[in-house]
């Protein structure tokens, strides 16, 4: 297939490309500033405009979306917002006038829609729930509606945290517990969903080509973990202690609105669609996620 993917340049999106290439497909990166190489073509993510040159296309990859993972200031709550909904609107209406439409849209979203919901198990079917990120990223989804009124099958991959010891919530983790001071985050009772990079692009992936799904679909691994746990398997990958939990008034000293929503908050979710598709993940308990 020929693809457009946005984000090409981030934590997944830079894996995605050589896996999709590797796979044998042509792959298009929809970019702000093209870089002179033959596959970069300007997408603006305000007005959704394409490059005129924009060949046709089978499916698009829609990635892109400022970080959440800082403290939220006023700029950085708009930056969040913008480059989600309204960002992703655009590039649908503008897919949508293409003269010749892909067949298939898998964009991002995430389990933030969910909110926090303590031990309740959640997959595609539950309620969304309150909060900034529900809030956001309701709007994400919402935002795919010129896409599918326009007859594309578009997957809403609502994403768990990402782990991949190259970047990442992981990355970022490495050096404390390295160094022996990483420890639970507040009670370390929430509930994190996780899936490995790798096995988010095959997810990715396999919703290109799979017909069955649509709409949304929990990008998780089925192992979902308390944070203790994810906390000690972490500890064990690497032989080090961690005795030293950090309290939640700290965290939301530190971060503010955002620790209550991103790093405690609990959601224990169960990627329900992809297993009934068929789809195996490579590495389906932290165990084998934090095998380095």
């Amino acid at each position: 297939m020929r693809i457009a993917i946005t984000g090409s340049s981030g934590f997944v999106g830079s894996a995605m490309v050589p896996f999709l290439r590797a796979a044998g497909h042509e792959v298009v990166r929809l970019v702000r500033v093209p870089d002179g190489s033959g596959d970069s073509l300007a997408w603006n993510a305000t007005t959704g405009a394409l490059d005129a040159r924009l060949p046709a296309l089978d499916a698009v990859v829609h990635l892109a979306g400022a970080s959440v993972a800082q403290r939220w200031t006023a700029a950085r709550r708009q930056a969040i917002v913008a480059s989600r909904g309204p960002a992703t609107e655009q590039l649908c209406r503008s897919l949508a006038a293409l003269p010749t439409t892909p067949r298939v849209l898998v964009s991002a979203s995430a389990i933030g829609i969910y909110g926090n919901r303590g031990d309740e198990v959640l997959d595609e079917t539950s309620a969304r729930g309150s909060g900034f990120l529900a809030d956001v990223a309701a709007d994400w989804e919402a935002g795919t509606a010129p896409a599918v009124a326009a007859g594309l099958r578009v997957v809403n991959l609502r994403i768990g945290m990402v782990l991949d010891p190259s970047g990442g919530a992981l990355a970022r983790m490495l050096p404390p517990f390295r160094m022996g001071v990483g420890g639970r985050l507040g009670s370390g009772r929430q509930w994190t969903s996780w899936i490995t990079r790798r096995d988010l692009v095959r997810a990715i992936a396999f919703a290109l080509g799979d017909e069955r799904l649509r709409g949304p679909v929990a990008a998780v691994a089925p192992g979902a973990v308390t944070n203790q746990v994810f906390t000690q398997a972490l500890g064990k990958a690497l032989r080090r202690p961690t005795v030293l939990p950090v309290p939640a008034f700290g965290l939301r000293l530190v971060f503010g609105a955002m620790a209550d929503e991103l790093l405690l908050a609990s959601q224990r979710v169960r990627p329900t669609r992809l297993l009934d598709a068929g789809f195996a993940f490579a590495q389906e308990t932290i165990g084998q996620a934090l095998r380095f």
